[in-house]
């Protein structure tokens, strides 16, 4: 861990010393040009792959929607800085072989979102609120597929059995014309850290909006779970961002509680630090976008040992307490890279979108992550608006939490659930190949997407067949 912070820094230094501009964010292009000379700076979704909010609530900063202008009440909104917004996902998925049970399930969301612009709104030079809600419905359809290592769906859990979910709730400031963003209050740690705009095109969840296994333990809990805590990034050059946090970990199973409200939660004195280095540059004459980060974080409270009792040996075994370890760490690199570019937009071409994350194995049931893709917008065949992909996955399971599943197995006992939830085996590996192809329909304010998933050892384990997933996304931006 220490040697992956010392890089970082060493890094940043250099980069500093080689680029030492710093040019203004590009101004958000939604807004109407009567609206000038101020333009509303959109800095929360800047930087392109390092947006505050969910992908499946398309923000209103140049997103159309099925309901237009609200009979003017928008541009109304918008010219006095607020930004209102209300989405609806549904999916529709189910296995065609394989897997524990064939079935299929039916989950979605409903969500609020309203971004402040305080300069518009009260005169105060960079100022931003953000607040986020949700309303959720369905099943998880992993527990049907007996695969609690990934899920297909990008929707279920965690909402809660309330009207509004509670996702964040957080105010941002900006200093040094925009090269330092101070941000605090109810976050999702992955909105910032560990985010990839590109990789949330595919449904199945691993890697939406940010990677398993870092958002699956305590000190990482992401979307739709918020984190008390702070934000700070700094923009030493036009192309890099070096971005630290510090968020309380909640010992309970839900951040906020069920509903999200419940703040100020018992037991919240340890904290998680992390820290991320991003480099956004452009290359050739066609400005081929690229967005490359590299990061870590630590939570400095304790765990038991997925595997030994104190003197080591097995727990289970002995009936001996559990071993407890001081801190957990995670560490990451993710990219998006175009490779051709078809239109304007900044995600408008071919893209090639990867990663690798890696968690402690001795605490956390999956320890490493890879995964690789394509993404090609529709230009080519003249929609400009579609997508069509294909993403590969491989997981990892902890090589100490199969000692544990071992040791359950020859003692005759059940095996023991973990962050993942349900475990039906030993668990070593898992593979997931998945291609979809994406429509707008509606104003192009509707997305309808097709998508097919092949699960290679569910939950990391033989003991169900491979698993073929048909699924369906709809999502309406209002």
């Amino acid at each position: 861990m220490k040697q992956i912070l010392t890089s970082i820094a060493l890094i940043f230094i250099i980069v500093i010393c080689i680029d030492d501009a710093f040019a203004q964010s590009e101004t958000s292009k939604s807004l109407p040009v009567e609206l000038e000379p101020y333009a509303a700076h959109a800095f929360p979704l800047e930087g392109w792959g390092n947006a505050v909010v969910d992908p499946q609530v398309p923000t209103l900063h140049g997103a159309p929607h099925l309901l237009g202008q609200w009979f003017g009440a928008r541009r109304w909104l918008n010219k006095h800085g607020l930004y209102l917004n209300f989405a609806v996902n549904e999916e529709f998925m189910g296995n065609v072989r394989g897997g524990r049970t064939r079935s299929d399930v039916l989950a979605g969301q409903v969500a609020g979102e309203l971004d402040i612009d305080w300069q518009r709104l009260a005169h105060v030079s960079g100022l931003w609120t953000h607040m986020l809600v949700i309303n959720g419905h369905g099943r998880n359809f992993g527990y049907n597929l007996g695969d609690s290592v990934t899920n297909p769906e990008q929707i279920y859990g965690g909402r809660g059995n309330v009207v509004a979910h509670l996702v964040a709730l957080y105010a941002e400031k900006t200093f040094l014309h925009k090269r330092i963003v101070v941000s605090g209050g109810d976050i999702p740690t992955g909105s910032f850290f560990a985010y990839d705009y590109v990789a949330c095109s595919f449904m199945n969840v691993s890697v939406c909006s940010n990677f398993a296994p870092g958002k699956y333990v305590p000190g990482g809990r992401d979307w739709p779970s918020g984190n008390l805590g702070g934000v700070l990034r700094v923009f030493p050059a036009k192309k890099v961002y070096l971005m630290g946090g510090i968020f309380m970990v909640s010992p309970h199973a839900y951040n906020g509680g069920i509903s999200g409200w419940a703040l100020a939660q018992s037991g919240m004195s340890k904290v998680t630090s992390q820290v991320e280095l991003g480099w956004m540059p452009w290359f050739g004459k066609h400005s081929l976008r690229g967005n490359y980060k590299l990061g870590a974080w630590y939570d400095n409270s304790r765990y038991p040992n997925l595997y030994a009792d104190v003197h080591g040996n097995s727990f289970q075994l002995t009936g001996q307490p559990r071993r407890y370890e001081a801190g957990m760490s995670t560490a990451w690199f993710m990219f998006d890279q175009m490779l051709v570019r078809n239109g304007p937009g900044v995600a408008e071409g071919l893209v090639a979108v990867g990663g690798a994350g890696y968690s402690q194995g001795n605490l956390v049931a999956m320890r490493d992550h890879e995964w690789i893709g394509l993404v090609e917008s529709g230009s080519p065949w003249h929609r400009r608006q579609d997508q069509i992909g294909a993403m590969f996955q491989h997981m990892d399971m902890s090589s100490t939490l199969s000692l544990q599943q071992e040791s359950s197995r020859a003692l005759g006992l059940p095996y023991l659930s973990n962050q993942w939830g349900p475990v039906w085996g030993v668990q070593h590996w898992e593979n997931v190949y998945e291609a979809f192809y994406s429509t707008h329909v509606l104003r192009n304010s509707t997305t309808m997407q097709f998508d097919f998933q092949y699960l290679q050892h569910p939950g990391a384990t033989t003991t169900f067949h491979d698993a073929a997933v048909l699924g369906i996304q709809l999502t309406a931006n209002l």
